[in-house]
Parts: structure tokens; sequence; C-alpha cells
């Protein structure tokens, strides 16, 4: 068996929001991250990853957004042996002023720029490679010319 995992990688005035995880988190406490969760076991269902996302976006820093792409998918093994598929989808922001709203899963609220993640000593190259591939995809969406 393993977990399924969605991911937001929210973008709001140029920038990414990502979180600190709380050290209370079986998985990467104290890392930085998109914010997201698991898929909850419910029976049949339509829409089960995009209900997710809003769910724990809500949940863990209460704003709300509207998924407008697909970014990514990949699968990990937790330092607990746990498989975990996980999706990430671009996210644009739409209301709420971001806070913790769930310090069990959350530290701190962090907003920044691709550039800043790209240079950014202690995140982790997933993340990195999520957000180049999402900032790809926001600026296919609104027009951007960029190099690849």
């Amino acid at each position: 068996m393993f977990i399924v995992n969605v991911e937001g990688a929210i973008n709001k005035d140029g920038k990414w929001l990502l979180v600190k995880r709380s050290l209370k988190e079986e998985h990467a406490g104290g890392e930085l991250a998109l914010v997201g969760g698991k898929v909850d076991k419910v029976g049949d269902s339509s829409d089960i990853l995009e209900r997710t996302l809003h769910r724990e976006i809500d949940e863990e820093i209460g704003v709300k957004v509207s998924i407008t792409s697909y970014v990514n998918s990949s699968s990990f093994v937790t330092n607990t042996g746990v498989h975990v598929v996980d999706i990430v989808f671009l996210c644009e922001y739409q209301s709420g002023a971001p806070y913790i709203k769930s310090p069990d899963e959350v530290d701190e609220i962090i907003w920044l720029t691709t550039e800043q993640i790209i240079n950014h000593q202690q995140i982790p190259i997933y993340l990195k490679e999520n957000i180049q591939l999402a900032d790809r995809k926001l600026k296919r969406a609104i027009g951007e010319d960029f190099i690849e």
C-alpha cells in the first residue's frame, strides 16, 4: 500500500507560499514545503485530489485557492518506510490572509520568489524542481516568454 499526498504550489504576486513544517510532523519536520496533505479514504468519490488539496490548504493556513493545473507527480519512501505518491498542482491564490491555523502541522509561513527558492541552501532539491516546473506552467498560462 501507499499514501497519496497532494500539494499546492500557490502563487501570488510573483511569490510562492511555502510553510516550515512543524517539528511535530512525522515526515520532514522542520523543512520548508508546499502546503498539502494525505488523501483520506472516502469510498467512491470524484475530484478527490482537488477536494483534498482545498481542504488541506484551508486546514493548515486558512486561504482559498483555485487549482489551475497539474504540475508533477513523484514517489518516495519516508524515513519510516512508508511509500508515498505525491501530486503537485499549480494554484492561484484567491482570498484569505494566510496564518498558522494548524500549529501541529505548520511552524511558519514564508513567501519567496522562484529565484529565492532556487538559491536557498535549506530547500530540498525536489521542492526546487517542483517550483521550477510550476513557474514554467504559470508563465505559459499568462503568456510570458521564457528560456527553458
